[in-house]
C-alpha cells in the first residue's frame, strides 16, 4: 500500500490489521517497501527452561579462594 493511501486510510488499514492481515507500506515513485503493519501477538509464556548449560560448563575455585560459592551467588 502506498504511503499516501495509508495515510489517508489508516483506521481502516488497522482494521485489517486486526482481523489477520498483514499490510506493507511503499514510499517513493519507486514504491520501495518501508514498513510492514502486522497483527500483534501476544507472547507466549512457556515453562522456563531450568538447566540448560547442565553438563556444558564447569564452575570450580581455587582452594585459596576466601568467599563461598553462596556469597559469591549474593544467597
Amino acid at each position: 500500500m502506498p504511503v499516501e493511501k495509508f495515510k489517508a486510510n489508516f483506521a481502516e488499514a488497522l482494521e485489517e490489521v486486526k482481523q489477520g492481515k498483514k499490510i506493507g507500506v511503499l514510499y517513493g515513485k519507486s514504491k520501495k517497501p518501508v514498513a510492514m503493519l502486522v497483527p500483534f501477538a501476544e507472547e507466549e509464556k512457556g515453562e522456563r527452561q531450568i538447566g540448560i548449560l547442565d553438563g556444558k560448563a564447569v564452575i570450580s575455585f581455587r582452594d585459596d579462594f576466601e568467599m563461598t560459592p553462596m556469597e559469591l551467588c549474593g544467597l
